[in-house]
């Protein structure tokens, strides 16, 4: 059974296909050849898949909660609403998020950083959507992994930990010895750690958050890890 983690990189992104222990990272260009990678039976992705019309994702508030005792509630953007796709100005963006959300919020400068990525997803993932596809977040899965991370994945102690526990379930420094050029250490392991999301969805094993719901094009608002 072979899965993929992807970690958005760049305006492309970063995919770790895992099989057994053994993990390959590669470079896909955009969400749709993110899709058209054949024999993988999940595709967990660290990106927001279903959006909200008018409010904040129930899994989004989850996963700030699960992760605020390990400092972490930050790597949590919350989801921008289906309108703002509408924009790529920032200022427009957050004046429709206002106009149609209650309580009225606005997406963050670096939520809306991901909006051009969450488009291109939501456009590739068609009517119905994949059923591959799952949106996972590899802040929860690498607590799962080690539950005593504390430290930041930018600092040289968090990446350390994140590595060891990657250890634990892939071989990710012959992963990473092969990796492709230029390819930051932070996003080839939060793919890899995607992957392991992906194959605990695959066996049934996954756990989630969210209420249950599906967005207006019935895309589930959920993460898993």
């Amino acid at each position: 059974m072979a899965v993929l983690g992807v970690d958005g990189w760049r305006g492309a992104w970063v995919g770790a296909r895992l099989e057994g222990r053994t993990v390959r990272l590669s470079v896909l260009a955009d969400a749709a050849a993110v899709l058209a990678v054949t024999g993988v039976e999940v595709v967990g992705i660290d990106m927001p898949i279903g959006l909200s019309d008018d409010g904040v994702r129930a899994c989004d508030v989850r996963a700030k909660a699960l992760l605020a005792p390990f400092r972490a509630a930050s790597s949590v953007f919350p989801a921008p609403v289906r309108a703002v796709l509408a924009t790529d100005d920032y200022a427009e963006a957050r004046a429709l998020s206002r106009a149609t959300t209650n309580p009225s919020f606005a997406p963050s400068a670096q939520a809306f950083q991901l909006v051009k990525a969450i488009r291109s997803l939501d456009d590739a993932l068609g009517e119905p959507p994949d059923p591959r596809v799952h949106e996972v977040h590899p802040e929860l899965a690498f607590r799962v992994l080690d539950p005593d991370l504390r430290d930041a994945k930018v600092t040289a102690r968090g990446l350390a930990r994140r590595l060891a526990a990657l250890r634990e379930v892939m071989d990710v420094d012959a992963a990473l010895l092969d990796a492709p050029p230029r390819v930051p250490a932070v996003d080839a392991l939060d793919a890899c750690a995607a992957a392991w999301s992906a194959a605990r969805i695959a066996a049934g094993t996954a756990e989630c958050v969210g209420d249950g719901s599906l967005d207006a094009r019935g895309r589930p608002m959920r993460i898993c890890w």
